[in-house]
């Protein structure tokens, strides 16, 4: 059964969903199964995925990584959303843009997550 706000890929052809709604089914596209991911927390390798909150007086600045991650053409941050119990607001990037965003949004308590083209799915 599909969670709340799990992310999806088809490994086929690359769809990604987001379920805002589960239900009892498992999702399926071109035919098969989607895969579900999880949801990674600590960095590995040189590249840094995990998102960064600061808590600002009137809003939330977010980056990804410790040290900015690449924003290329073919491996970049796809959006960044932060979530909170009840609500969610989500930033979508470009290649060349830098991985970061403000939401304009202040309440304690809220997860960051992010997309990365190539490496999946982030959270802090």
């Amino acid at each position: 059964m599909a969670k709340r706000n799990q992310v999806y890929k088809c490994d086929i052809c690359g769809n990604v969903v987001e379920v805002l709604h589960g239900g009892d089914a498992n999702l399926l596209c071109c035919g098969e199964e989607m895969k579900l991911f999880e949801e990674k927390t600590a960095d590995q390798g040189k590249e840094k995925h995990v998102p960064v909150i600061e808590e600002m007086e009137d809003s939330i600045h977010v980056k990804v990584g410790s040290i900015p991650h690449p924003m290329e053409e073919e491996h970049f941050i796809e959006w960044i959303e932060i979530i909170d119990q009840d609500k969610s607001y989500r930033h979508y990037l470009n290649p060349g843009e830098l991985p970061e965003t403000v939401f304009k949004y202040r309440k304690n308590g809220v997860i960051a997550r992010e997309y990365c083209s190539v490496h999946g799915l982030w959270t802090s």
